[in-house]
């Protein structure tokens, strides 16, 4: 493959190449093996923090590469004339054959590593390139030698390598052997260490999300070739491996060593289980990350620290009333989120806060009430600052690129907090202009912020104060709606989820959604693919029909058809067959929904749910008294389908029925005067007397 850079990028630069770029070049090809060394150590120096002379060097000769395996091939290359040949070799194509070369000395495979870890620490672009030049399998291949000084140049490379963003994590995993090996390395020196836990905290990727919060892009729990990333580390011995290294004398290893679990201990029970029970130096490893949280630790210690913590107590391993989570980790976490931290520990902070209390309503309160949170997030909404008050131009830059991550934190945070308390809702709600900053969020570009004011609008939105008030003072509903229209899934979930709250019948907010179109948008989901999705559409149509006007069902009705019912109710999900089942029951003023019952009630699963409904069932007796003869006759084959004797469970049902007073409303009936009514009557009590 050839080892170029994108073409736009590669004809400036080519226009630029200067001559001594060529120079350092030419040196690799000299026939003396000194003067390599030597030219390769002085490019070394050359592309010491001067991204411009890197790539130079890489897109010098920039063709596709010629394959060059065998020292033999080489001294051809020589003696047919070096001049004839260099051009097709780039820079970083040359030093890798002088990288994988056996014959070269161990000083010169040192310094070729050294240098192509230098390219990679230039623009994405030289990573791409580097990749292309297949430069992780040659380094890989390096970590074989038995000098410690080429090993850790090797690790050195890789890591910068593998912390860019267009390395593919996976490119780690490929040869089963390597992360045996590279934990067989951990011991060789606090280099090794260093470098090879930072590979993995980068190459340790989760291969899902977290829930309402923190779990809405789904993804695969596997790997396209097996096991997840961080079972694999887990499975090869990380968690013994690594432990030891959060007490050495290395500030560098121990920061790595800790950064590691975090990221192997999130949403992962079985590893956090594990680092619970583990002790270094007989100190167990929760207790090792609570002196880390200390305030005279280093910030992105203490960060980290609480991110372990964290992990552990959502996965069950350190129960949420514990005092390490209570009295330092929530505290840690507060403070991250004050003025006083840099913006990117202030996002950092509000997330893992966020992820922490989410789902525990004392955590919630508890953290509401430390150091005037509430308010203190506020201020993540006023970057950047006002041009006329930043007279530095990188402070603005800063400002600019951090200012949507504030948001998103700072919704993400308000989101678990209001999640269950009414009081701390209203103290949200209350906060500074706090529905215009929900509303202005919905209509952002990123979509992490968009996806992040909806969550919040769902943990408001299930306070009936807040809907009765706040708002239908801000009418939400309009950008909710235009959310609505076109969103990626993720979003979708989360805002029909809030549109549910919005359809309460105690909602102000319910009948302008109505005459909107909300119908047709809602029934629509009920076909998706997406779970998700279907049992919020058929949820929030269930809001929609509780005592709604007898048009507003037939709408519904229409909307979804019979077929798309019987599908519903069909459905493998017992979340979708209940929400449908609630919507018929809200629907059971018409004549259409008691015969789409009547034709449920023919089959055994469906039997067995209507039965357990007593809602229903009362429904269908109201029914059968009703003075309209067609809803009767309706409620009637509902009933004769429940109590038919040739079906499973039909003895349980008809006690129960019997129980409910159906048989004393079927002897009334058969002395109808309507002969359908009284026909059906009769047939209904014979099952009765079979």
């Amino acid at each position: 493959m050839a080892c170029v850079l994108e073409a736009p990028l590669r004809m400036s630069v080519l226009s630029e190449v200067t001559a001594s770029s060529r120079h350092y070049v030419d040196r690799l090809f000299d026939l003396d093996p000194q003067k390599v060394l030597q030219g390769v150590i002085d490019m070394k120096n050359a592309v010491i923090g001067n991204n411009k002379q890197k790539a130079n060097l890489i897109v010098l000769g920039a063709v596709p590469s010629l394959k060059v395996s065998t020292r033999k091939e080489f001294s051809c290359w020589r003696s047919s004339g070096i001049v004839k040949w260099k051009g097709l070799m780039n820079g970083g194509n040359w030093l890798l054959y002088l990288l994988q070369q056996e014959t070269s000395s161990t000083e010169l495979r040192t310094e070729c590593a050294v240098v192509l870890g230098s390219l990679a620490m230039g623009t994405e672009n030289n990573v791409k390139s580097l990749l292309d030049c297949h430069i992780i399998p040659a380094l890989l291949q390096g970590l074989l030698s038995p000098d410690l000084k080429f090993i850790e140049a090797c690790l050195r490379c890789l890591r910068t390598i593998f912390i860019s963003p267009v390395t593919p994590e996976d490119l780690l995993y490929t040869d089963a052997t390597v992360i045996s090996h590279l934990m067989a390395l951990l011991s060789r020196s606090r280099y090794t260490q260093e470098y090879i836990c930072q590979i993995f905290s980068h190459c340790c990727k989760l291969q899902h999300w977290h829930s309402c919060g923190f779990k809405s892009l789904p993804q695969p729990l596997l790997c396209a070739n097996g096991p997840d990333h961080q079972t694999i580390l887990f499975n090869h011995g990380a968690v013994q491996n690594i432990a030891h290294l959060l007490v050495s004398t290395s500030y560098k290893v121990r920061m790595q060593a800790l950064k590691c679990f975090s990221v192997l201990a999130f949403e992962n029970p079985q590893v956090s289980m594990t680092l619970v029970n583990v002790s270094v130096d007989g100190e167990l490893l929760p207790q090792i990350f609570v002196k880390m949280l200390q305030r005279d630790k280093p910030i992105e210690m203490q960060l980290t620290s609480a991110k372990c913590l964290t992990s552990m107590c959502r996965a069950g391993a350190i129960r949420t009333d514990d005092s390490c989570i209570v009295l330092k980790t929530l505290p840690c976490l507060v403070r991250m989120c004050s003025k006083e931290r840099l913006l990117e520990e202030r996002v950092e902070g509000a997330e893992t806060l966020a992820y922490l209390i989410e789902t525990d309503v004392e955590l919630q309160r508890i953290a509401s009430i430390t150091d005037h949170l509430i308010v203190m997030l506020a201020d993540y909404f006023k970057y950047p600052s006002s041009v006329s008050a930043i007279t530095d131009i990188k402070r603005l830059d800063h400002d600019l690129k951090h200012a949507h991550e504030l948001r998103q934190a700072a919704f993400k945070l308000y989101a678990s907090l209001g999640a269950n308390d009414e009081d701390i809702r209203k103290k949200i709600i209350e906060t500074e202009n706090m529905m215009d900053r929900i509303v202005n969020g919905l209509s952002e570009s990123s979509i992490k912020v968009r996806l992040a004011a909806v969550r919040c609008l769902h943990s408001l939105s299930r306070s009936v104060q807040q809907l009765r008030t706040s708002f239908q003072d801000h009418a939400v509903w309009k950008p909710l709606m235009k959310v609505l229209q076109n969103a990626p899934n993720e979003i979708l979930v989360v805002a029909s989820s809030t549109l549910c709250n919005l359809l309460l019948e105690f909602s102000p907010s319910k009948e302008p959604i109505l005459e909107s179109g909300a119908i047709e948008l809602l029934c629509s989901l009920t076909q998706s693919e997406n779970l998700a999705l279907r049992v919020n559409g058929i949820w929030a149509l269930m809001n929609m029909a509780f005592q709604a006007e007898q048009k507003i069902k037939s709408d519904i009705l229409r909307g979804l058809s019979t077929e798309q019912l019987f599908q519903l109710l069909s459905d493998s999900d017992v979340n979708v067959l209940m929400k449908t089942l609630g919507l018929l029951r809200n629907l059971l003023s018409t004549r259409p929904t008691l015969c789409i019952l009547a034709n449920i009630a023919d089959g055994t699963t469906a039997k067995e749910l209507i039965m357990t409904n007593d809602d229903i069932l009362q429904k269908i007796k109201y029914y059968m008294s009703h003075s309209n003869a067609k809803l009767q006759l309706a409620a009637m084959f509902c009933i004769s389908n429940l109590i038919w004797n040739e079906e499973e469970g039909s003895q349980e049902r008809q006690d129960k029925l019997r129980d409910m007073g159906i048989v004393d409303i079927l002897h009334k009936l058969s002395q109808s005067s309507d002969p359908n009514l009284c026909d059906k009557a009769k047939t209904a009590l014979q099952q009765y007397l079979a």
